[in-house]
């Protein structure tokens, strides 16, 4: 009896997992996060914490980023800084995009400073751009000019890196229809 009732629910639960398969269903998101890096997929310890709607694949880069709440003071600040039609109408870029915690780890009047001058914001915030799509397979020794014109680098291996040895990817990967999307828990600063 209890043989029977384990192979009864080793195969049911088969089913739950082949039925979807057949169907054409995407496996849960959730396994393809804890995957290794790869051009399709995302990585990162962080990745599960950022909540998200189902696909910002098709969404240009601004509207991908306002899908994640951790991004908001990002966008916020793209806003301010009116960046947003400048990066939606750039056809392949990568963005090293600063979560919640990273403005937090900014005190309150350096953010209200640069919040406060419209060139400053814009200077810093295009530090975080490349006007290339970076793969994951780039990261691990990469030096990349940055649409505000200076160098920033990445550095690592497996789903650990890094971006100018300070910030850590914690979500990687996150493809937008014009954009890859590196989520980063430090505000970078430009060279002076």
């Amino acid at each position: 009896m209890r043989f029977t009732r384990m192979r009864t629910a080793k195969a049911a639960a088969a089913a739950v997992v082949a039925i979807p398969l057949a169907l054409g269903v995407p496996a849960s998101q959730s396994h393809a996060r804890d995957a290794s890096p790869s051009p399709s997929g995302t990585f990162g310890s962080g990745c599960s914490a950022l909540s998200q709607k189902a696909d910002t694949a098709k969404d240009k880069v601004v509207e991908a980023a306002a899908a994640y709440p951790q991004l908001s003071q990002l966008v916020s600040a793209l806003v301010r800084a009116r960046l947003s039609d400048t990066l939606d109408g750039k056809p392949h870029i990568t963005v090293f995009a600063p979560n919640q915690q990273a403005f937090q780890k900014v005190t309150a009047s350096q953010l209200a400073s640069l919040l406060g001058n419209q060139g400053q914001l814009k200077k810093v915030l295009t530090y975080h751009v490349v006007d290339k799509q970076i793969t994951p397979d780039e990261l691990s020794k990469g030096s990349f000019t940055t649409v505000e014109g200076g160098k920033l680098t990445t550095s690592g291996s497996g789903t650990d890196f890094k971006v100018n040895g300070k910030a850590n990817i914690v979500c990687g990967n996150i493809q937008a229809a014009n954009a890859t999307i590196y989520v980063i828990d430090a505000v970078l600063q430009p060279p002076s």
